[in-house]
């Protein structure tokens, strides 16, 4: 399958659960801030916050205008509210493995890459959701900072864990930390600058090495090899080639 055939496939599969999340959501609730929420989420997605308004926003929740104060307080909180809903949904769909007692280090740093590269690249999940964490973390807010606080340092805390049990407690905090975020990096890139990636990867090295479950592979082997617990990419590529 080409990269424009696997990029249509992913649009295809975007549009359905766009059409499937509204029909879910306009099924009439008794809650109006669950409504609200979102329907803030989709306007300040589609918007962005200055330009999204209230009126518009309680017009497709169905509630009234008061119903915000009366809820959040005000815009700014209605909008870190909503970004937080959006990765609740998302965290809710993809949660982190639960490993057992004895899963080895190098396999959980794989289920780790894996879920956070799931969750970035959005497949199956509401286009509006993504696009409005992906608008936060780009240009953060006051809601980035709550997002960060609840939800992204603990994860950043296990990876920081699975990371520090495969160098055995040999790494300094700051140069663990530099590993986590050049693996979070790693992901991200995909994310951000995904039409780019496709500009400059032939499409059927795109097809065969830059699916999900094939960088996170990569990203795995490469972390590992870099921290000295597998072999280096070169010897592997070898015993490939010979």
């Amino acid at each position: 399958m080409s990269y424009g055939r696997l990029k249509r496939l992913f649009e295809t599969v975007e549009r359905v659960m766009a059409t499937v999340e509204q029909s879910r959501e306009s099924k009439p609730t008794d809650e109006p801030r669950e409504r609200i929420l979102l329907s803030a989420g989709r306007e300040f997605a589609e918007r962005g916050y200055d330009a999204a308004t209230i009126r518009d926003i309680c017009a497709a929740a169905g509630a009234n205008v008061a119903a915000v104060n009366y809820y959040f307080g005000d815009k700014q909180r209605l909008y870190i509210e909503s970004v937080k809903h959006a990765h609740e949904s998302r965290a809710r769909q993809l949660p982190l493995p639960e490993w057992g007692a004895g899963v080895p280090a190098d396999q959980r740093l794989h289920d780790f890459v894996h879920n956070l590269l799931e969750r970035m690249l959005g497949l199956g999940q509401p286009p509006w959701q993504v696009q409005l964490m992906m608008r936060e973390v780009l240009q953060p807010t006051a809601a980035c900072r709550e997002l960060v606080e609840d939800y992204i340092r603990p994860h950043f805390a296990i990876l920081l864990a699975i990371l520090d049990e495969l160098v055995a407690g040999s790494l300094p905090e700051a140069e663990l930390r530099r590993v986590a975020l050049s693996i979070i990096g790693q992901c991200f890139l995909y994310r951000a600058a995904g039409d780019v990636v496709a500009m400059l990867v032939p499409a059927g090295e795109i097809d065969a090495c830059h699916a999900p479950q094939a960088i996170a592979d990569h990203v795995t082997r490469f972390s590992l090899a870099a921290l000295g617990a597998a072999a280096p990419l070169v010897a592997k590529n070898k015993l490939f080639s010979s």
